[in-house]
């Protein structure tokens, strides 16, 4: 099809189907320069522009832009659109970025993935001004033919220059470009993920993050791999975009069919809690107040948004902090399997520019600065697990609090400065600081974990491999029968319908807390607190931040039952989680009692008042020399009902933090 027949069919589509749409764009230009349109509309008016159209984009849109100044024009408004372009979505041709090959270049296709990296806005000519010299007569040149050869187009002159260039004459665009990377739940055991550059253009720049999930139509283009020794005859693959169509919901692909919502529907009347635990790595035995939970972090809480603009985040946060061995891992590994938007890293290998986010160059941008998302960004609206949180480096942890809370990512890089979105659930593994536990020390003491990190998780679960008889007779069993019985390792819901209960219910469940929740909640936070309300001198048991969480566990609970109310048994059930985990880590192994310092600030009351009693004696002790001796620590410390193993933790623990000198053996000085 010629160009005047595919301008005739543009401008008579234009004026027939979207003339409303065009007196809009018209009347907003220039703050909106995009006639969106939809390909089924196109195909429905003309099959033949609609075929056009995908196989030979740029002079299909070259026709649709300039039918598009054409019909504008024609119509009462003083404006000039010229800087507006037609954009076409819902392209049918969909690919993946690995299968595009040389028969796709020149063609629009529809590409689904996830924003790697993206540069800043900048400013590209399309078409430059210059004016010649010898007679001052001023056109437009395409910018690659700028270093060419170049005649003057005044018939009167018809001279080879020289020739000035006029930049705020020239033409320009906004231009952005962003590596698009395949999802990581489309790949297959094995497979590392292919990215593919793109070039934005226009008001396209706007509103794309790293770490988008979108649907990106375009046209496949190549360009020259750049080599330091010269021009080459290698290409690569690159796409120019015509539309961006940018997932924002949850689980938004993931594809469920009438028979599939059936099926939801009876799982949750039969006991969906039961079946879906029994579901998660059923191949390990037991486990049951960790699976429940990962079974309540799949499908977490709706985020609050406060009327005065903070807002609450709802997905769940998890730490498993266990001996080796019994099978942290696996569990991670499992769970990101079932999330339907799923990112699994190994501490030992995430650095924070990993884990967040960092300032790389891009070729394609001629070396400029672009903003690269890590796992945190791209588990968005998803499931991000992290193993081996203690083998990271302390500055890369750090890197997490900001992205565990606020669910955001703040880039100050390079000259960047941006804010990229985390919203997902963190489920993290970590071993004891000294390979196995002492049930006699505060777990918090025992793992390489600032409490300020720990205190953002919802639940932490402490995994003890402890012998006995009965329990090991069970899980051999187990594990023995599994090799000889399948069934011992299937799963109650298979493992394509379970992700599919999940995005249904975070796509169509919003629980509203109840007054009986309410109360089974606040009458729990209250005997807590109520417990230890004898004096300031007593540890404070439990604080707001684990009143967050038992809300967070309820609405959980009733997603994941697909009830849009919050009931008694949900609030009791994220009362059992919760009163499990303060059991285990939140309370001081030598009195038996809660306390929230033991997470919050790495001490336990009965800690805080030793280091405390300990300062004091050294500094009694210290004198007009300055320096307290050993044995004198020992001797007043024993008086005051402190033993000497006691005292040597204090004084180790005192020495690391910097708080405390030994200038020669066996004599103290506080600093």
């Amino acid at each position: 099809m010629n160009q005047t027949d595919l301008s005739a069919i543009w401008e008579s589509f234009l004026r027939d189907r979207k003339f409303d749409s065009v007196m809009a764009l018209a009347d907003s230009y220039p703050d909106r320069q995009s006639l969106v349109i939809s390909f089924r509309e196109l195909e429905v008016f003309s099959s033949e522009a609609a075929d056009a159209l995908l196989e030979d984009p740029d002079q299909s849109l070259e026709a649709a832009d300039a039918a598009l100044l054409k019909v504008v024009g024609d119509t009462p408004l003083e404006v000039y659109v010229e800087n507006a372009s037609v954009r076409v979505f819902g392209i049918p041709n969909r690919i993946k970025v690995r299968k595009i090959r040389d028969v796709h270049v020149g063609k629009l296709l529809a590409i689904e993935g996830m924003v790697r990296s993206a540069s800043k806005a900048y400013t590209a000519i399309t078409k430059l001004c210059v004016s010649c010299q010898r007679c001052g007569f001023s056109f437009f040149i395409h910018p690659k033919t700028a270093d060419g050869h170049i005649v003057c187009q005044n018939q009167v002159c018809d001279r080879s220059g020289p020739f000035k260039r006029d930049l705020d004459h020239s033409k320009k665009t906004s231009k952005r470009v962003i590596q698009l990377q395949e999802n990581p739940e489309d790949l297959r055991g094995g497979e590392l993920p292919e990215n593919i550059g793109v070039i934005l253009t226009g008001d396209l720049v706007e509103g794309i993050s790293p770490g988008n999930r979108v649907i990106l139509n375009g046209i496949v283009k190549i360009h020259e791999i750049k080599s330091k020794v010269g021009e080459t005859l290698d290409f690569e693959y690159y796409i120019y975009a015509v539309s961006v169509e940018v997932i924002e919901r949850e689980f938004e692909e993931i594809d469920i069919s009438p028979g599939d919502e059936a099926k939801i529907h009876d799982i949750a009347s039969e006991g969906a809690l039961d079946q879906i635990k029994s579901s998660i790595a059923p191949s390990i035995y037991g486990m049951d107040d960790v699976k429940t939970a990962m079974a309540l972090q799949l499908v977490s809480s709706p985020a609050v948004h406060h009327i005065d603009g903070t807002n609450t985040r709802g997905d769940i946060h998890i730490l498993l902090v266990g001996d080796p061995g019994i099978a942290k891992s696996q569990l991670l590994k499992y769970v990101v399997g079932l999330s339907p938007r799923g990112i699994y890293t190994s501490g030992k290998g995430a650095s924070s520019a990993g884990l967040t986010a960092a300032a790389v160059k891009d070729e394609m941008t001629d070396g400029r600065w672009t903003i690269e998302a890590g796992a945190l960004p791209m588990a968005d609206l998803g499931l991000a697990a992290i193993d081996e949180l203690d083998k990271m480096q302390d500055n890369d942890r750090d890197a997490l609090h900001e992205g565990l809370e606020q669910q955001t990512i703040s880039v100050n890089k390079a000259g960047i400065n941006a804010t990229l979105r985390c919203r997902c659930s963190v489920i993290a593994a970590a071993n004891p600081k000294l390979g196995r536990f002492d049930r006699y020390e505060p777990v918090s003491s025992q793992i390489k974990l600032m409490p300020t990190l720990l205190s953002r998780f919802d639940l932490i679960f402490v995994l003890y491999d402890t012998p006995s008889k009965d329990l090991d007779t069970r899980i051999s069993r187990h594990i023995l029968m599994a090799d000889v019985d399948e069934s011992v390792c299937t799963p109650k819901i298979d493992p394509v319908l379970l992700r599919k209960y999940i995005a249904y219910s975070r796509k169509n469940i919003f629980p509203k807390m109840t007054e009986a929740a309410l109360k089974v909640i606040q009458s729990y936070y209250l005997s807590v607190r109520a417990q230890y309300d004898s004096g300031p001198s007593q540890p404070i048991p439990t604080t707001a931040r684990q009143l967050q969480a038992l809300i967070r566990l309820s609405k959980a609970s009733a997603r994941l039952r697909l009830s849009d109310v919050v009931e008694e048994s949900d609030a009791s059930l994220a009362v059992s989680l919760t009163d499990c985990c303060l059991k285990s880590v939140g309370t001081d192994p030598e009195t038996g009692k809660a306390d929230a310092g033991a997470i919050d600030t790495g001490f336990t009351k009965t800690t805080s008042d030793r280091i405390t009693t300990i300062r004091a004696i050294i500094r009694e002790l210290s004198g007009p020399t300055g320096l307290a001796t050993l044995s004198d620590i020992l001797e007043e410390s024993d008086k005051a009902g402190i033993d000497s193993d006691r005292v040597s933790k204090v004084i180790e623990r005192l020495r690391l933090n910097g708080d405390l000198a030994e200038p020669r053996d066996g004599f103290f000085r506080l600093i």
